[in-house]
């Protein structure tokens, strides 16, 4: 039997199916118009089954963060990056130890990564591809130098069955409004210009290069040499995605459904969704309103603040006044972080509850 929303026990989270279908049809179809790989990062969506719906329309593989991911992944996609430094043995045998049928790549910028991974490759006696990271602008991760880089990537071709298959790089410095990131752009692109040109001078031509975020998805095809993109947040999007213009409100398709549980206090109202539900993420990129979400229907009605279990709504903006009882959907910040808060995802069509799905990359997936 059919659940509509009004039936759900809060906090969950929800995501508007047709929103989710559109995001990613569009993503899909931009990358078939501007010849690019679409290798989605699953952070996002930790979830079997919306790889499956990225692999339909055209994805060539999926980016993911950790060994578990990528052993879940397997299960519906034989093309898998790890775009994360595979450093330790454990981390680098787990990944070697991945379905033979699996082809996997995994992203590195240092010698003891490359050196732990291709012990583990030797063991396994498995190829694993590696992409040579490079810091682009975030400094987060990625070798500050191309001389570093290039060593990695020699580095890489002596150590069969290691293959060197290209270079990596995230654009995460670049969270300005879509509108406002040209001359960041501009610098990155000649970046990547001058490392691509540098690797051929070197003989070591890089035949992926990887990069790619939701915030510089639609500019992806700007940057010079890009043959694959790697946006996570897309497939639900958020309140800074909005924000910064790089999806439209509409195209919000994931909230945390919660319930009024309080409107004691003149001026606000309380919900019970906290922190153990939206997580703590102030806003990034962009000078909206402060707060850790907004409702769906209200963008002005924003969550001013939280405990573990209690969610402050600010109605100062507003002449809305909830009951107790009453249900709201909130935007969160950074949907990433909130859906790795939750075991499983209510699926939406209008108001009915047409199917669910786990959360199934939460965690580690691990016994001590």
């Amino acid at each position: 039997m059919s659940h509509t929303i009004a039936e759900l026990e809060t906090p969950i989270p929800v995501v508007d199916l047709d929103r989710l279908a559109r995001n990613l049809d569009r993503a899909a179809a931009y990358a078939t118009t501007h010849g690019l790989a679409l290798r989605p990062h699953i952070k996002t969506h930790k979830s079997p089954r919306i790889a499956a719906e990225q692999l339909k329309r055209g994805a060539v593989g999926v980016t993911c963060a950790t060994p578990f991911e990528a052993e879940l992944m397997s299960e519906v996609c034989s093309d898998v990056l790890v775009a994360y430094p595979p450093v330790g043995s454990a981390r680098a045998s787990r990944l070697a130890a991945l379905p033979s049928a699996t082809k996997l790549t995994v992203a590195l910028d240092s010698l003891r990564a490359i050196d732990d991974i291709a012990a583990a490759a030797r063991t396994a006696d498995r190829p694993i591809g590696v992409y040579v990271e490079l810091d682009l602008g975030m400094h987060r991760v990625g070798t500050p130098t191309l001389d570093e880089a290039i060593a990695l990537a020699r580095a890489v071709r002596e150590r069969p069955p290691l293959e060197f298959a290209g270079i990596a790089f995230y654009p995460g410095h670049v969270r300005e409004s879509v509108d406002q990131q040209q001359t960041k752009l501009d610098a990155l692109d000649t970046s990547l210009r001058a490392a691509i040109d540098a690797f051929d001078a070197a003989g070591l031509h890089p035949a992926v290069v990887s990069g790619g975020s939701t915030p510089t998805l639609w500019h992806t095809h700007e940057l010079s040499g890009v043959t694959e993109f790697r946006p996570g947040t897309y497939v639900y999007n958020d309140r800074t995605t909005a924000a910064i213009g790089a999806c439209a409100w509409e195209d919000c398709a994931f909230t945390v459904l919660a319930t009024v549980v309080s409107t004691a206090v003149p001026g606000q109202a309380v919900v019970d969704a906290g922190t153990k539900a939206l997580g703590r993420e102030p806003m990034r990129g962009t000078d909206s309103a402060d707060g850790f979400g907004s409702l769906l229907d209200r963008p002005d009605v924003v969550v001013k603040s939280m405990s573990e279990e209690h969610g402050i709504l600010d109605l100062s903006s507003t002449s809305w006044r909830p009951a107790v009882g009453d249900k709201v959907r909130i935007v969160p910040n950074h949907v990433c972080i909130v859906v790795h808060l939750n075991d499983v995802i209510a699926g939406l069509r209008g108001d009915v509850v047409e199917t669910s799905w786990p959360v199934a990359a939460r965690g580690r997936g691990y016994d001590l």
